[in-house]
């Protein structure tokens, strides 16, 4: 693949003094041969994608990420440890834990905390899951249940990059970010990357924006944040007194000017500034329309438990989610900050199982009902998991057991994959690391992850790094 090349830069005064004497110039002959003046470029508003095929057959096209933001503790979701609830309160046993990586209760006294919750089977496949989440649980059947998950980082921020763009080193392209590079946008008039956030009423783990940032790859591969509340973009609509067609007018001429320093030098970031007016234009009417809720009825607002379209809530940005995948927008991902329960995990768990437990539910099933399942791949699950051990009365961070689950996509419906110990202490079967993780979701969307790459410093940099294994028996 021919690597993107390297941006390069000029100063205003250069610029101004190489464009035919400044502005005057650049008036003069626009006035007396526009059609000669204007450099011809390509179409700068859309980008194919630089995978010229797919490496394998497609399952999904399209994919809405679900995070967690905070670590659920996978003890009281998807991981019954009948064991570990028996041991509740007693030592913890010291094989499992000696020498071994922990955040906060290094060197603390350990006990066992077994689930306050029950597990009950669901569905024809019988799938164990909490009992906090009955309405996830009515899915189970379309549910891919991984158990055996593994992190390398311990602390948010960094499980936070690792997760969404396969290393902890800032400048790295998130996984969105690449879905554009590679496959390019199905949309026009919607950015291919947008993401949402919502919080719930405790454990607001702050979010940092280079989570989805295109590091590396040209700024038009980036993640664009729509407001979860009030408009989705600011400052949508047109001053008073600018018309939709004067608006035009400005955006070509500052196309026109930006044509000529593209003729200059070769650097991405001038594209990507013609690109981006041209998307704040079409936004324009492609933004307000997205979020008018008016057409949709009460029923679909019912299934998500939508109480006020755009209230900033889970449920509102879950439906925003189905529209935005109806649209063709390539990558969606929502934030919910309600999982860092380092103390008073009942209360915590019990408020945000009920933040996302039917929302989830209801893009699952609105999916699927309008035929967009079956090529859109949903993943659930944070950037880690929970200690078996307690913390007070919450649960640390951990890294070497937690638990998330994919829909739709091409995925296998209603199976677990992997186990951990008795206790849930250590994934010990079938074990997948981030790196596998996105190898498959790559593979689902018909990109081998060894081959989806782009030079930085004379390397190939790549989503998974020098890792990564596609799961190919979680793929249906």
């Amino acid at each position: 693949m021919n690597p993107l090349p390297f941006p390069l830069s000029t100063c205003r005064r250069s610029f101004l003094q190489q464009s035919a004497y400044g502005f005057g110039g650049i008036a003069l002959s626009s006035l007396l041969n526009e059609a000669s003046a204007a450099p011809s470029l390509p179409k700068p508003d859309h980008w194919n994608g630089a995978l010229q095929s797919p490496h394998f057959p497609v399952k999904a096209k399209r994919v809405i990420f679900l995070c967690m933001a905070g670590g659920p503790s996978q003890f009281e979701t998807f991981d019954w440890k009948p064991k570990l609830k028996e041991l509740h309160d007693q030592p913890f046993p010291e094989s499992f834990t000696k020498g071994q990586q922990l955040a906060q209760l290094q060197n603390a006294v350990l006990k066992a905390r077994g689930s306050f919750t029950d597990f009950s089977q669901h569905g024809q496949s019988g799938i164990e899951i909490s009992d906090l989440f009955p309405e996830i649980a009515k899915q189970a059947d379309r549910l891919c249940v991984i158990r055996s998950m593994q992190t390398e980082q311990i602390n948010h921020d960094t499980a936070h990059a690792f997760m969404n763009t396969g290393s902890i080193i800032k400048g790295r392209p998130s996984m969105g970010s690449w879905l554009q590079y590679g496959l390019g946008a199905e949309t026009e008039d919607l950015p291919g990357f947008i993401v949402l956030t919502s919080a719930g009423k405790s454990g607001q783990q702050p979010i940092s924006a280079r989570q989805w940032s295109s590091g590396v790859l040209p700024s038009r591969f980036q993640g664009i944040q729509f407001q979860s509340k009030g408009d989705a973009v600011h400052y949508i609509g047109n001053p008073e007194g600018v018309c939709q067609s004067t608006q035009r007018q400005v955006i070509d001429e500052i196309r026109r000017l930006n044509g000529f320093l593209a003729e200059e030098q070769n650097d991405p970031e001038i594209a990507t500034r013609i690109a981006q007016y041209e998307m704040a234009f079409k936004m324009q009417a492609s933004v307000p329309e997205l979020t008018d809720f008016s057409g949709e009825s009460q029923a679909t607002l019912d299934l998500y438990g939508v109480k006020e379209p755009g209230d900033g809530s889970f449920a509102s940005n879950c439906l925003l989610a189905r529209r935005l995948a109806e649209r063709g927008v390539r990558m969606i991902q929502l934030y919910h900050r309600a999982w860092d329960h380092h103390s008073q995990i009942e209360e915590g768990v019990k408020n945000g199982a009920a933040d996302v437990d039917r929302p989830t539910a209801a893009l699952i099933e609105d999916l699927a009902q309008r035929g967009l399942l079956e090529d859109t791949l949903v993943l659930w699950g944070g950037e880690f998991g929970r200690t078996p051990m307690g913390q007070g009365t919450g649960r640390d961070h951990h890294i070497l057991s937690f638990s998330v689950f994919m829909a739709g996509g091409g995925v296998k419906p209603g199976i677990t994959w992997g186990s951990t110990d008795e206790l849930g202490y250590r994934a010990v079967e079938n074990v997948v690391d981030v790196h596998d993780l996105h190898a498959t979701m790559l593979a689902l969307l018909g990109i081998d992850h060894h081959r989806l790459t782009t030079k930085f410093q004379g390397l190939d940099v790549r989503l998974t790094g020098i890792a990564g294994k596609v799961v190919r028996d979680l793929m249906a």
